[in-house]
């Protein structure tokens, strides 16, 4: 019995037509672009017309141009057939024997294809960076190193994943039943074109550079995914909920009726007699030590006043929202407020729940075990010995930015984590306050301490405030 002969087919990605327009002629119709087949020749446009349907390999179409125009039609075919990679048209699938088994769609251009070649003694192994994932019935291969993603069609091209989970020779994959040493090379040479795998030698990875290797797995997949550059999908305000979801209201519910009115500063009075902002904004940093005599309700209703409060709400046609004195994407106000107090005069300690409408804090818990964890974390952070005087811990209602923004909603939210530290950051230094940015905190600890749903709303923030 002879061995299966692999072959790579070459077709145009589904939503590309061939159309047959009464002014313009014959028109390849691509996403944003359309292309005048009219000028042409015939074999040339007869290969173009297999791409768009069946698909071919590489060795076909150029055998169907050159028996057609000749062989001096070739390289004007390759051309276009190269311009049509570069934008992302074209689709590779690896086929055994007629069946699919794996296809490489791109997802963001400039493209390139360029088959790479393996070397028989190495071993190679999936990179670091590559994730598997459900996508429409199928298994997708991903990596942020990639412009292509891998549609596994069958349960073959998995198996060869799942081996390659490890360092393998090309040897080695042959022991998967359906899988001849030509097929597995190929696969081999499908995934290393497609910047997936990583060859090894001496048990030293190839793939890895200084940069590379001080990016963790999450971090260059959010930020490859969170920006456009490296793939197709739709970024930026689409509301791509709308008609589905209800959004979600501007305001939270008040967690209790246990409530404190704060302190209201006079904001006029203050625009006269306030220190100059470049003095403020020249003399802000991080102060860490607290002072003994603690904050005081006034101090920190003040505080949150100039910050954070509702000035009011702005009604929109499709999600209302609101204004308050830091800025947000889309003006949507994802972020919560909740203060963890160890020491305030005059007020208990325990976790609050700040309501910016009506500059009042609602009492949640007492200082309970949870609570008296995150003051802890927060300290031991920013290396301080004792528990800050008070925990501001900013959550993210994730469905006011999620239910409007696509790809980019998270690092929004995060963006606006910023936002609101630089401003409470620049009113604790008006107020002569000592303020701490946290770097990092315990959002399952949050959202118990807070009863929240942890994919509803959860901790993306900490900043520690209290008195010099």
């Amino acid at each position: 019995m002879s061995e299966t002969i692999p072959q790579i087919i070459l077709s145009f990605k589904p939503e590309i037509s061939i159309i047959e327009d009464a002014e313009k002629g014959l028109i390849l119709k691509a996403p944003y672009i359309d292309f005048n087949l009219n000028k042409l020749s015939p074999g040339i446009v007869a290969a173009i017309k297999i791409i768009s349907t069946a698909g071919a390999t590489e060795k076909a179409l150029s055998q169907l141009v050159v028996a057609t125009d000749g062989s001096s039609a070739l390289a004007k075919f390759y051309y276009y057939l190269e311009q049509f990679v570069i934008l992302g048209l074209v689709y590779h699938t690896l086929e055994i024997d007629g069946s699919a088994i794996a296809t490489a769609v791109p997802i963001a251009t400039p493209y390139k294809w360029q088959l790479s070649e393996t070397i028989t003694d190495n071993n190679y192994q999936l990179s670091r960076f590559a994730y598997c994932h459900s996508e429409k019935s199928h298994l997708v291969v991903e990596s942020p190193l990639s412009k292509a993603k891998i549609i596994l069609k069958d349960w073959r091209s998995a198996a060869l994943i799942n081996e390659l989970s490890q360092p393998k020779a090309i040897s080695d994959l042959t022991t998967i039943p359906g899988i001849s040493e030509a097929t597995a090379r190929l696969f081999i040479s499908f995934l290393l074109t497609a910047e997936l795998l990583s060859s090894v030698n001496n048990n030293s990875s190839l793939e890895q550079s200084e940069t590379l290797t001080q990016w963790e797995f999450h971090d260059l997949l959010f930020h490859s995914r969170s920006r456009g550059g490296r793939h197709s999908n739709l970024i930026g305000k689409t509301f791509r909920f709308l008609g589905q979801i209800e959004p979600t209201p501007v305001l939270k519910a008040k967690p209790s009726n246990e409530i404190i009115n704060l302190y209201k500063p006079d904001i006029d009075s203050l625009k006269q007699t306030d220190t100059p902002f470049t003095a403020i904004l020249e003399s802000r940093k991080t102060i860490r030590q607290h002072g003994e005599k603690p904050i005081t309700v006034a101090q920190l209703g003040e505080f949150l006043y100039r910050s954070a409060r509702l000035r009011e709400i702005v009604p929109r046609d499709n999600m209302d929202c609101s204004n308050r004195p830091y800025p947000t994407g889309g003006a949507c106000y994802d972020l919560e407020i909740y203060t963890a107090i160890n020491r305030c005069e005059n007020i208990d300690a325990g976790l609050y729940y700040y309501a910016p409408e009506e500059h009042q804090l609602c009492k949640i818990s007492g200082k309970t075990k949870q609570v008296e964890a995150l003051l802890k974390s927060a300290g031991l952070s920013v290396q301080i010995e004792v528990e800050p005087q008070i925990l501001i811990l900013l959550s993210s209602r994730f469905s006011r930015v999620n239910w409007g923004y696509e790809s980019m909603a998270y690092s929004l939210i995060l963006k606006h984590v910023g936002i609101l530290y630089q401003t409470m950051y620049l009113v604790a230094t008006a107020m002569n306050l000592a303020p701490s940015g946290v770097g990092g905190g315990n959002s399952e600890l949050f959202a118990a301490a807070a009863g929240c749903d942890y994919f509803a709303e959860s901790s993306v923030g900490e900043f520690i405030l209290g008195s010099r």
